[in-house]
């Protein structure tokens, strides 16, 4: 199976649209979320594609196919729009027997890991993609998807996809790569 994963939407129909694109065009299988779906938040300017209701029914529209996690901004409000869960603060993925531990950043991070064991900690809520590899602690990969709606400390928008051969890629909004990392056996 081939995942995109992307966090820190904000309500941004535009930019969804673009990777939703992607999406499609490449044929993944499942779409991560990482939180942040809809609201802006009250420390982020308005986007230039805000659309909330427009965000829940294309997202709506790929319910099957959808793996969601509350970010800071989503609210119960929120989960009454949507038609897949997304309240819960994380979750893990077990993927070619690799577990991969997936929340917002909020409350767990690379300074507060959770105290599950896993190998990869996928995280957003920083709105700064990151991938690397760490030779000690209780993961071996960290990815940061980015956001795509709000960028941060000069990064462009980002989301990321885990190919089936565990190769994790962070690409901009055309989708060209911008990192890649394998996951070794």
């Amino acid at each position: 199976m081939k995942y995109l994963v992307l966090s820190d939407i904000h309500g941004d129909l535009t930019r969804l649209e673009k990777v939703l694109d992607f999406f499609e065009k490449e044929q993944y299988d499942m779409l991560v979320i990482l939180g942040d779906i809809m609201n802006y938040g009250p420390r982020n300017g308005t986007p230039e594609g805000l659309n909330a209701l427009g965000v829940a029914d294309r997202l709506n529209a790929l319910s099957d196919k959808v793996i969601a996690i509350r970010g800071n901004c989503d609210s119960e409000v929120d989960q009454m729009l949507l038609k897949f869960p997304m309240l819960g603060d994380y979750a893990m993925l077990v993927i070619n027997g690799k577990r991969f531990f997936l929340t917002h950043g909020h409350r767990f991070n690379p300074e507060n890991m959770p105290w599950v064991g896993h190998d990869v900690f996928f995280y957003g809520h920083t709105h700064k993609w990151l991938l690397e590899e760490r030779a000690e602690g209780k993961c071996r990969i960290i990815c940061n998807t980015g956001s795509i709606t709000f960028p941060k400390g000069g990064n462009e928008p980002t989301f990321v996809t885990i190919e089936e051969d565990l190769t994790i890629c962070v690409r901009d909004l055309e989708g060209k790569t911008i990192k890649e990392l394998r996951i070794k056996s």
